[in-house]
């Protein structure tokens, strides 16, 4: 017989019938929990998904004839991958434009502009705002550029006859499926960053001009080129690869914007050649823009502004500007930039008058140019400035456009009214029926300035009703995934009071009832389990009532203490600066906490104050990381000399009884050596590696096929070498700083390098500070409080119960794991992934594995990070399952804050942005579960010795 704690006395052969049986319960019980967990947050995502993120597409739409004589035959879409519409614009460095025949046609035979792009603006949303007409759900760009995640109408589609050449990623989303199309594309393998793209766009041109020639002696091919109806379009993708691997103020990519100039003027010229009957429109224009860095994705004025310049047949001719055609009127496009916004001095055009569309009003252009109905999901609005027709085809122009937008919202409502058990009808538009004979009335009456005004009106009334049944379920939905999280919340904490507290046994009072019958122990832990949770609330509560004040403050303080810190990391996503005054102070306050506490190894507190503030600066530093590739190499030496003293700590430390823990003299071997001096050498060849690498870039010289595969090697070899290392705490998280680095270094472009070795070290000083407190333990409480904290209802696996101090460990671990989704950029921007973090791996276009090897980078902070929890876990003898629920309690409570800063108004980027902050706090659930999927082959096996003297080891 011996004392057991709380539980009183067992002997030992009931202790393990009574623990062996609780612990199946409990593992089988809590891999239900965990599914459920996954399975409710998914939902819950993509609930929140289908209101903001929900396709707009409506099926069973009628198109809309319209009644006025077609302008033109044929359309001309040229479309500037990745052109910014100031480089477009703008002249170089010795006062010449870079596009002379595009210019000269603004100032002599048409109409421009600046087509406003909405984001994500990526090339599949750019492509079908501009030839379908509507804003595609931004997560359809996740789910690939080769097949459409729904159908959807086009003006390719709605046309006799389309030829298309370009991208293997654009034209078969549009021309793949289409019957009447003439398309072709180049292979993949010729999106190569390493070299200059603009040979791209010549293929584009090339191919044309030979579908030309050889229909001259095809005459089934020139049966089809000289249809009606009949839409060219070229894709031309060299800006944007140019942008990307060279940068937009580059040579290579201005240069690229004189070759786009020559495909239009060329384009040109062989069209009027061939058809001789000025019967042709021509739209030039782009999908997005290109940041500084050479990325777009988000809502930048460099990523939203592309240029528009449209001419030919039904094309209105050059306007001087004058004080009636150029008035603010107060509108805000799709960008959020103001109407009639400023035209840069440095264009040289403030004497033509200037057009601005959202990007979707492109597509009703050109189908009204053609003389066909609009696509039958089109949002835009038809431009009249662009357009060459009489009042009256002015009018039916924009009521064929009014009568599309309003005929998807008569069938949204059709949809939502049939689907609805309660229907609230959109009321300003309930007399719809009556506006439009009130049109044809004035139509008829010639009264073309009134049917005009009426037709805007009615148009602007659809557009609102489209909006107002796109976010119909959104309270309704907000209120059930609320709730739900409440619930999920709420059950999760009675789960870990339940399993991983002695509440249970306090409450219930299981000392009695164990000493009562050793045959019924195993019959009362399932019947302790199955307690319901409201009984186990009303004892609760009970229990607490009679508790003295100073633990119920204690405990609300912690609660207030955890929401605050909550709070800070909720704000954190908007303004990463807080993390900076967060380690400032962290580092002083914990580093007085300890000088106050031990009187043993005064460097510790200095270290833990020196890590944190060396961590603070990062979080100052711009989103997008410049390139420095010195830094990195420096990084390199920085890591080195970091293990280098971890090392020498681990082999003269751990004969100090406060270092036993972390420190094991008996688990060094020659092998620990030997494997030391080996990951120094290949973090210290990766580094090598990253100035080879770049200077090949530098030189516009492609990689080395043998540069590649060394790096390949490298990154993958190192990685597995922790695997091998000692199975004490500092050697083994010391073995996998230096086994993840080489990955993380060739994967590197600027300060996120030190950010690693910065991380790395936070890291360190948050186990020291644990040893510390731990020891600190030992020395200041009686024997009698040890065996407490040692023998609180043992787990299993030497785990003692979880107090309410330990409410720590999630607590920071939340921190540290935030301040690695933006330490090294900001993580919720889209913008922020830079592809050129690839390039010493790959630098021929494959969109899939580019993405897994920045994915793979943004997961190595996290993995330090989780590393350095279970490490912290194990350090205090707390389950590590436990302390995962905590965090997923607390990170659901961030959720549902994050839930209600989703905005439906304002710019997109605001929108998609409070989205993406939603989603990331929500898929924590899962992200982390993973991480602790992948690091448990690193950290299963660490062994850490008790500084405790515990009376016995586990039950």
């Amino acid at each position: 017989m011996r004392s057991d704690g709380i539980l009183g006395s067992r002997d030992s052969q009931g202790s393990k019938a009574g623990a062996s049986s609780r612990s199946k319960w409990l593992k089988r019980r809590e891999r239900w929990l965990v599914v459920l967990g996954v399975i409710l947050h998914a939902v819950y995502m993509l609930s929140i998904f289908d209101i903001y993120f929900k396709s707009p597409i409506v099926h069973g739409v009628d198109p809309v004839t319209p009644r006025f004589a077609a302008p033109a035959r044929r359309l001309v879409l040229l479309v500037s991958d990745g052109l910014r519409a100031d480089k477009f614009y703008e002249p170089d460095a010795e006062g010449n434009y870079r596009a002379p025949f595009l210019r000269n046609i603004i100032k002599t035979q048409g109409r421009w502009g600046v087509s406003h792009a909405r984001p994500p603006t990526e090339s599949r949303p750019g492509h079908v705002s501009l030839i379908a007409g509507f804003y595609e759900d931004p997560s359809a760009v996740t789910k690939g550029w080769k097949a459409n995640p729904v159908e959807f109408d086009s003006v390719f589609n709605r046309s006799r006859h389309t030829i298309s050449y370009g991208s293997p990623d654009i034209v078969p989303i549009f021309c793949g499926g289409l019957q009447h199309s003439t398309w072709n594309t180049y292979p993949h393998e010729f999106e190569d960053f390493a070299t200059d793209a603009s040979f791209l766009d010549m293929w584009s041109l090339d191919q044309f001009q030979s579908l030309l020639n050889r229909s001259r002696e095809d005459s089934k091919l020139k049966e089809i080129v000289l249809q009606d109806h009949l839409v060219i379009f070229l894709h031309l993708l060299g800006c944007d690869s140019n942008g990307h691997a060279h940068r937009p103020y580059s040579d290579i990519y201005l240069n690229n914007v004189k070759v786009v100039d020559h495909v239009a003027e060329s384009v040109y010229n062989l069209v009027e050649d061939y058809f001789r009957d000025n019967r042709t429109a021509y739209i030039f224009t782009a999908d997005h823009g290109m940041s500084d860095k050479g990325s777009h994705g988000d809502g930048h004025p460099s990523n939203t502004d592309t240029p528009l310049v449209a001419w030919g047949a039904g094309v209105k001719y050059p306007k001087p500007i004058s004080s009636s055609n150029h008035t603010d009127c107060g509108f805000r496009f799709v960008d959020d930039h103001v109407h009639d916004a400023p035209t840069p001095a440095e264009w040289g055009l403030h004497g033509i008058e200037r057009v601005d569309v959202n990007q979707a009003d492109i597509a009703p252009l050109m189908s009204t140019l053609l003389g066909q109905p609009c696509p039958v999901n089109s949002v835009g609005s038809l431009p009249l400035d662009y357009i060459n027709m009489t009042k009256a085809d002015e009018v039916e122009a924009v009521l064929a456009n009014t009568k599309e937008i309003l005929n998807q919202f008569l069938r949204k409502s059709y949809i939502k009214q049939s689907h609805s058990f309660y229907f609230k009808p959109f009321k300003p538009l309930t007399h719809y029926s009556s506006l439009l004979d009130k049109i044809e009335g004035l139509i008829m009456a010639k009264d073309y300035e009134a049917a005009m005004n009426l037709s805007q009106n009615l148009r602007s009334l659809a557009l609102q009703g489209l909006h107002y049944f796109q976010t119909y379920d959104w309270l309704m939905l907000m209120t059930v995934i609320t709730l739900g999280y409440i619930g999920w919340m709420i059950y999760l904490i009675l789960h870990v009071l339940q399993s991983y507290t002695s509440l249970p046994g306090i409450i219930f009072g299981m000392e009695q009832a164990v000493q009562k019958n050793k045959l019924g122990k195993v019959m009362l832990v399932y019947t302790y389990l199955g307690v319901c949770e409201y009984q186990f609330l009303k004892a609760l509560w009970k229990h607490l009532s009679g508790r003295r004040m100073n633990y119920v403050f204690k405990l609300l303080a912690t609660t207030a203490f955890s929401i605050f810190i909550l709070e800070f990391l909720v704000n954190s996503f908007t303004e990463r600066k807080l993390y900076t005054w967060c380690f400032l102070i962290a580092g002083a306050a914990a580093s007085f906490y300890l000088l106050k506490s031990i009187p043993w190894r005064p460097g510790i507190p200095i270290f833990v104050c020196l890590a944190c503030w060396f961590l603070s600066p990062f979080t100052l530093m711009p989103a997008e990381i410049p390139d420095n590739n010195q830094l990195v190499i420096v990084s390199g030496a920085i890591i080195i000399g970091i293990g280098i003293a971890a090392r020498w700590l681990d082999l003269h430390a751990g004969g100090s009884k406060h270092w036993l823990s972390i420190c094991n003299h008996e688990l060094q071997s020659l092998n620990s050596s030997v494997l030391f001096y080996l990951q120094a050498i290949l973090i210290g060849f990766s580094s090598l590696m990253v100035y080879l690498s770049t200077s090949h870039r530098t030189e516009k010289r492609e990689l080395l096929l043998t540069h590649q595969l060394i790096n390949w090697f490298i990154a993958g070899f190192s990685m597995v070498l922790p695997l091998f290392s000692a199975n004490s705490i500092l050697s083994r998280l010391t073995s996998i700083f230096l086994g993840f680095a080489p990955s993380f270094l060739l994967l590197s472009i600027g300060y996120e390098a030190v950010f690693y070795a910065a991380l790395a070290l936070v890291l360190m000083a948050w186990i020291l500070f644990e040893n510390t407190i731990l020891n600190l333990n030992i020395v200041n409480k009686s024997s009698a409080s040890i065996e407490n904290v040692d023998n609180h209802l043992i787990l299993g696996d030497d785990n003692r119960s979880l107090q309410l101090s330990d409410l720590r460990i999630p607590l920071i671990f939340m921190v540290l794991f935030n301040v690695a989704f933006f330490g090294t950029g900001n993580f919720a921007s889209i913008a922020s992934f830079e592809i050129s973090s690839v390039y010493r791996f790959i630098t021929v276009f494959s969109p899939f594995l580019m993405a897994a090897l920045l994915i793979f980078k943004l997961f190595i902070p996290f993995m330090l990070v989780i590393c350095a929890f279970s490490a912290v876990t194990k350090l205090n003898r707390v389950p590590r399952l436990g302390c995962y629920f905590l965090v997923i309690v607390l990170s659901d409570v961030m959720t549902i804050h994050f839930f209600f800063l989703v905005k439906n108004t304002g710019s997109w980027m605001e929108i998609g942005n409070s989205i993406s902050h939603f989603g990331i706090v929500s898929a924590q659930v899962v992200f982390v579960l993973l991480l602790f999927a992948l690091t448990n082959t690193f950290t299963k096996d660490i062994r850490c010795r008790s500084a405790v003297p515990s009376t016995r080891k586990a039950m």
